[in-house]
């Protein structure tokens, strides 16, 4: 199990790193296509200052987009007490706790740090799931909390939305601007390939990142209640009676616990969670290591 938690945790890094690269790429590319310096320059820090601004902000939206209500302990003590409770096992602040109302069952967490951190479940995940399998539900949430997952969402999903920035700068630019390399056809061609290509790689790579958390979450709600097979449980419940949520948002479809999207050949090539057959594999292979 640790060894699942570590490699997961270098393969997020490989893939951020990726990212790095792809908004580098295309800043070089289009100072080699203007002979500007500056114009690399710009590209990249107006990257990172996106990715600044949806840190900070990013998580509210979600919030908001979502239609999550906040509650207190007297609204839902049931709730309440489970979140409390793995917050006192696992020794972190108690994040604090929305409810929304909708019949699909999911489950969400956000923040740019445990201090910062939200969670939310819909009033269908609540109806379906027992108490362990609620434990294990929430205790794969704040896992992602525990493992900052929260804040390499929010800057992933920042930097995808720089890189289609970019893209799209790219493609005006090769059309309606004028570079310093006599309209060089090679390089015209070069630039439009990679404003197509780029915002392709950028979500599969947010993809990646966001299947990678996901196993990591799973393994880390493993290892708080010590009781796999309730996370297990409660995933083949969300299977089973999964629905597409009532308030749609592709943005933060990577945040939930599954995926709250309409179903469709090209929702499942891009999904943003791996299968739960293989999910539930996992943590049942988990439990015979206690």
């Amino acid at each position: 199990m640790y060894k699942a938690i570590a490699q997961n945790k270098r393969n997020t890094v490989i893939i951020l790193v990726l990212f790095v690269l792809i908004i580098g790429g295309l800043g070089y590319l289009a100072g080699a296509l203007y002979r500007s310096v500056s114009l690399t320059v710009f590209i990249l820090v107006g990257a990172i200052v996106f990715a600044v601004i949806q840190y900070f902000f990013a998580a509210s939206q979600a919030v908001i987009s979502s239609g999550a209500i906040e509650i207190q302990k007297s609204d839902n003590p049931r709730l309440w007490r489970t979140v409390e409770n793995i917050a006192i096992t696992t020794g972190m602040q108690m994040p604090k706790v929305y409810i929304i109302n909708d019949p699909a069952p999911n489950a969400f967490a956000t923040g740019r740090d445990p201090k910062h951190s939200v969670v939310a479940v819909t009033t269908g995940l609540l109806d379906i799931m027992t108490d362990s399998e609620l434990e294990g539900v929430m205790a794969h949430e704040m896992g992602h909390v525990q493992n900052y997952d929260i804040r390499v969402s929010l800057i992933v999903y920042g930097l995808v939305v720089a890189v289609g920035i970019i893209a799209d700068m790219f493609l005006r630019m090769a059309f309606f601007g004028r570079n310093n390399n006599g309209n060089n056809p090679l390089i015209l061609v070069l630039g439009l390939v990679a404003a197509i290509i780029a915002p392709i790689i950028a979500t599969v790579v947010q993809l990646a990142v966001s299947r990678q958390r996901e196993y990591l979450a799973d393994a880390t709600s493993a290892m708080t209640t010590r009781h796999p097979e309730a996370l297990a449980s409660a995933l083949a419940k969300l299977e089973a009676y999964g629905r597409p949520m009532q308030k749609q948002s592709t943005s933060m479809a990577h945040m939930w616990i599954a995926d709250p999207l309409k179903p469709g050949f090209m929702a499942k090539l891009f999904a943003t969670h791996p299968p739960i057959p293989e999910r539930i594999e996992r943590l049942q292979k988990m439990g015979g290591s206690f």
